[in-house]
């Protein structure tokens, strides 16, 4: 019906079909079935012909202004469009797990808000399970995590490598015998621990000591589980957690081993009452990448949130 609206609106302005069909270049017959094609479909006449110059009709009138509506929401739709593409508009959904919510995403979220302030941040902290959920379900953009999710259904662009490291209460007296493999938190943060020169401890060192560990599926215990396991030895669970940083804390109190990641321990401030250890195994070492859906539209939003944090990463 108001397909062809842009011939009926210059007829209007010109008040002629003549003038109308030289400034829309086509004939005025062509212009004129044009017309009385939109006519017949709404089922009555625009152009009241009998007069000169020609007036609109009441039903004329009233397509006019309707026509005009639907150029202002035009215009107003351009704009908002032209918004989104240079972010002075939009909205943004991240999603991440404790532990990346309170360590990993806060300088990036503002490094965006400080170059994008208009664009709408909401974030969503929660389990791998809840987080995967969420982004299948299109209430989420993106989300960060180390555990593989499938690339049928997902990209991810890879952020950083991580490794995981054993964390023991310096008054444990197994530290002794483990004394040529001792990591501070200063080494930590010089990645001494990633030269590849320098030696993994082995874990029988501390097979009778208790362990704090997080609970079955998560990505870190089965990590724990596969190094034991490769290692030949049953650590003392004593306690299992739902949170990486609880474990952490419990060992600063002297009340556990726990395997913990370095970037975490680049985040602390250093604790002499812990002393960390090198684990030589493919199991210690993990990938933490940003995923979004396959078939989700990747907005300009999405695109600089990505480029931020993970500026020269390549992605699969």
């Amino acid at each position: 019906m108001f397909h062809g609206m842009n011939y009926v609106m210059e007829v209007y302005k010109e008040q002629s079909f003549s003038k109308a069909a030289q400034n829309l270049y086509i004939s005025q017959p062509a212009l004129s079935a044009a017309i009385k094609k939109i006519e017949k479909k709404i089922g009555a006449p625009l152009f009241d012909r009998s007069v000169s110059p020609i007036q609109l009709t009441e039903c004329g009138k009233e397509y006019i202004r309707t026509t005009e509506k639907i150029l202002d929401l035009e215009d107003e739709f351009a704009y908002h469009v032209g918004n989104l593409q240079e972010l002075r508009a939009g909205h943004l959904s991240l999603g991440g797990t404790y532990f990346f919510a309170s360590f990993i995403f806060p300088p990036f979220i503002e490094q965006f808000r400080q170059k994008y302030p208009h664009v709408n941040l909401d974030f969503y902290e929660g389990s791998t399970m809840e987080l995967e959920q969420k982004l299948f379900n299109g209430e989420l953009d993106i989300v960060i995590d180390n555990y593989d999710l499938n690339p049928q259904i997902y990209h991810r662009k890879h952020c950083f490598r991580e490794q995981l490291l054993l964390a023991v209460p310096a008054s444990y007296d197994s530290n002794r015998r483990a004394a040529n493999y001792q990591l501070t938190a200063s080494d930590v943060e010089k990645d001494l621990h990633r030269n590849p020169r320098f030696p993994g401890v082995p874990l029988k060192k501390f097979k009778d000591d208790p362990f704090v560990v997080l609970r079955a599926h998560n990505d870190t215990r089965e990590r724990i589980d596969a190094i034991c396991q490769r290692e030949n030895i049953q650590p003392n669970y004593i306690l299992k957690l739902d949170q990486v940083m609880t474990t952490y804390h419990l060992t600063q109190y002297g009340m556990g081993i726990s395997i913990v990641n370095d970037t975490l321990i680049k985040h602390l401030h250093a604790d002499s009452t812990v002393i960390y250890y090198k684990l030589d195994a493919p199991e210690a070492q993990r990938d933490v990448y940003l995923y979004y859906k396959k078939n989700a539209y990747l907005t300009r939003a999405m695109q600089e949130f990505l480029r931020i944090a993970a500026p020269q990463e390549s992605e699969d």
